[in-house]
């Protein structure tokens, strides 16, 4: 079960951009350990949602709270008021596993080691070994992969070089643009298997780690059973367990759960 005590907090958060309103008033909290499905039709808000998340957007009105993770002062921060070192600071405990995997042009070794040379102590020889059980963890032959080139990879295999990445941080909080669409459905079920077994690797601190995902997936929300928020026209209109989700009687909803399988399909 999910603790008490928020990971991040949205609060009236509202995004214009010009005469375009994205983001309406949306409000939602999300506790350590849970697993959230940002869920909705295209050009509902659900990215520009994450991106708030992440304190990549700033809100026109409201304001988005993360838990601190160890800076000094209030458990929660307003991500738009806080220092940019200690943003910096705080997305140390964050990874995000982009829609398109923002893999840098360069091996796989260096896709993953780069952010650990950048951010933590460890010696050549260590981060050589968190970068080689990063890429046995997501079931990827390490001799095979480890020096290939980003171009080298197919699309399943990006993918899962990006989720490497994210475990090779140890993250408190991994988010998730996407991450199954335009797979094939075995490759995007193994992903699914990766997305849960990150989301449930003990930490040495034993702190719960917290899942969100954008995702188009039905077959994904059938396997996580995760807690639903679905987005229409910018605003929430369910949220809520899958099961709820899956009897639900909203007519956006209804609709949008007959159309995820033609949403998810779509080649990027």
């Amino acid at each position: 079960m999910p603790d008490s005590s928020p990971e991040l907090v949205a609060e009236s958060v509202t995004k214009q951009f010009g005469p375009r309103l994205v983001l309406r008033d949306i409000s939602l909290t999300i506790l350590p350990g849970e697993v959230v499905a940002l869920v909705g039709g295209s050009g509902t808000g659900k990215t520009v949602l994450l991106d708030h998340l992440t304190g990549l957007m700033t809100p026109t009105h409201g304001r988005v709270l993360a838990a601190h993770h160890g800076l000094p002062g209030a458990p929660l921060r307003d991500l738009n008021a806080i220092s940019s070192n200690d943003l910096d600071a705080l997305r140390l405990h964050w990874a995000v596993v982009f829609q398109r995997n923002a893999l840098f042009s360069g091996s796989v070794y260096e896709n993953i080691a780069f952010w650990l040379r950048e951010h933590t102590l460890l010696d050549e020889a260590r981060i050589d070994a968190r970068v080689r059980e990063s890429l046995a963890a997501v079931a990827l032959d390490v001799a095979d992969v480890i020096r290939k080139d980003r171009d080298e990879l197919s699309g399943g295999m990006a993918k899962r070089v990006a989720i490497a990445r994210a475990i090779a941080i140890d993250p408190i909080v991994t988010f998730y643009d996407e991450p199954t669409t335009g797979l094939d459905p075995v490759i995007g079920n193994h992903i699914v298997d990766l997305i849960w077994s990150l989301h449930n690797r003990p930490r040495a601190d034993a702190a719960r780690r917290t899942t969100v995902i954008v995702t188009h997936d039905r077959e994904l929300l059938r396997r996580i059973a995760p807690r639903v928020v679905m987005l229409d026209k910018g605003e929430v209109v369910f949220d809520g367990g899958y099961a709820d989700f899956q009897r639900c009687s909203v007519p956006t909803a209804v609709e949008y759960l007959l159309q995820m399988p033609v949403l998810n399909s779509r080649v990027r």
